[in-house]
């Protein structure tokens, strides 16, 4: 059984990046671990502008080479030569002080960084 779930999760991360849980915040998304997602406001559509401290702290929610942009899903290229994922073209990361699923310690953190939701 075990084998053939994580085929089926593999399947299911190849169509989106991310997936939907249900919180106390409502509908949000998170990776596969279920670790929040979050968006940054000084990102600008299609590109982001978190590096260095920033992507230390706030690590972006990395894409395979080979992964496709699909749906309101879509690639930011990085400097680094490596892609994210973003949502309505905002950049998706995670939080570093998030210790398990389901936390959301990062949301409003310098009223800047805030939970992503589907729409």
């Amino acid at each position: 059984a075990a084998a053939v779930l994580s085929i089926g999760l593999g399947a299911a991360l190849a169509a989106e990046p991310a997936m939907v849980a249900d919180t106390a915040n409502g509908k949000i998304y998170t990776d596969a671990k279920g670790m929040t997602l979050y968006t940054f406001d000084k990102d600008e559509a299609g590109k982001t502008n978190c590096y260095d401290k920033c992507a230390t702290n706030w690590p972006p929610l990395k894409a395979e080479a080979d992964a496709k942009a699909e749906g309101e899903w879509s690639l930011v290229d990085r400097t680094d030569g490596t892609k994210m994922w973003a949502y309505e073209g905002k950049p998706v990361y995670t939080f570093i002080k998030d210790q398990k699923a389901g936390d959301v310690t990062g949301d409003g953190v310098g009223g800047v960084w805030h939970i992503a939701k589907p729409d």
